[in-house]
């Protein structure tokens, strides 16, 4: 029994991960580390660098084994780190088998450089219903997008709908983006194909605001929100989309979904509203945040009877990423012969939007089945 306690925390240890960073001379403004171990937070004081001479700075972390991928911002994204031209860097990524030093100089800051701003255009199917659509439950505003299949316009026919967080990632553009899901694109490919039809509606999130409005539960990072962000969707977005587009609304032909933040906030919507959600995506659940959810779903197994759910994940994530997800996973399908409840992993699987744009196509053909 010792022996296997001393196994199980192993498995847990936290290892010491110090990174040493030589920023521009002419920066100005806090530093801060941003990555896939506090779900690419770009302003958490937590994660803040403490600065030392001559520009250098240094933060120190605390992690699991496993592999993670970050950048350094002043702030928000709009200030991150950039190449010598101003140009968007890919992420850094590191690996933790023990105590690590990471050392890195900064190029320069995307700010620092006059951007031509490209206007992006979307497909004639993506629509902005709201840049400032309101949230009573939040007294927020946010921006909403629609996808409407092609045959819209010129059909009455009913359709099911996809509601999906991080909305200004998820529609395909012209320029092209890097972090796109391009869930339109995809779902146009898999419609010509024969695929069955639905209807998106996205829901932009609040920036420096996701890590409480899309957590259920108050953490280090604040108060949540998540419980009223959930209700705004069921109690106004979606009675707003019903009466306004021809939509299936019953809960099977409801489906909530989203990666990281956005995941564990889709598994707390279909636990918390069963009779609204029928379906749901879970890309990449950032669970390792909001324990106490593995309590909320197990208190409505019952209600979750029959239910859809796509779980995915990557083992190039976070290091407790496939196994908190394989505990979800398994609490829902007890027996693991449910066909309703499907568990993805995937070796070369990331915490990024090409990943899940790869993902979403398994997952349509889940749902659409």
């Amino acid at each position: 029994m010792v022996s296997l306690i001393f196994l199980s925390l192993a498995a847990k240890a936290q290892f010491n991960v110090e990174v040493l960073v030589q920023a521009p001379q002419h920066t100005v403004g806090a530093l801060f580390i941003a990555g896939s171990f506090n779900d690419w937070s770009p302003n958490s004081s937590a994660y803040r660098l403490e600065k030392k001479e001559n520009q250098h700075y240094s933060v120190r972390l605390y992690l699991p084994k496993g592999n993670y991928e970050f950048k350094i911002t002043r702030g928000n994204w709009d200030k991150a780190e950039s190449a010598n031209d101003g140009k968007p860097i890919a992420n850094r990524s590191f690996s933790v088998n023990g105590d690590t030093t990471i050392q890195l100089s900064i190029a320069d800051w995307t700010d620092h450089f006059t951007q031509t701003l490209e206007v992006y255009q979307y497909s004639k199917q993506v629509h902005l219903i709201d840049s400032a659509f309101f949230m009573p439950q939040l007294n927020k505003h946010r921006a909403v997008w629609i996808y409407l299949p092609k045959d819209y316009g010129t059909s009455k026919k009913k359709y099911p709908v996809v509601y999906m967080q991080d909305a200004q990632n998820l529609f395909h553009t012209t320029p092209v983006r890097k972090n796109e899901w391009a869930v339109d694109a995809v779902m146009d490919s898999l419609t010509n194909a024969g695929a069955k039809k639905m209807i998106v509606v996205g829901i932009a999130h609040g920036g420096k605001d996701r890590l409480i409005e899309y957590n259920p539960y108050d953490s280090k990072f604040g108060k949540a929100e998540g419980k009223a962000y959930t209700a705004f969707l069921v109690k106004t977005l979606k009675p707003f989309i019903d009466k306004h587009y021809r939509t299936l609304s019953n809960a099977k032909n409801t489906t909530i979904a989203g990666s990281s933040m956005g995941g564990l906030i889709s598994m707390y919507a279909i636990a918390a509203y069963p009779r609204t959600f029928g379906v749901a995506g879970i890309f990449s659940p950032s669970f390792w945040l909001a324990p106490k959810i593995y309590g909320d779903v197990a208190a409505n197994l019952k209600a979750l009877k029959n239910h859809k759910i796509f779980f995915v994940a990557g083992d190039k994530e976070s290091a407790d990423m496939v196994t908190d997800m394989k505990k979800m996973f398994n609490l829902l399908n007890l027996n693991g012969l449910d066909k309703n409840i499907i568990f993805s992993e995937q070796p070369n699987g990331k915490h990024s939007e090409w990943f899940w744009h790869r993902e979403f196509v398994p997952f349509y053909k889940f749902i659409a089945q």
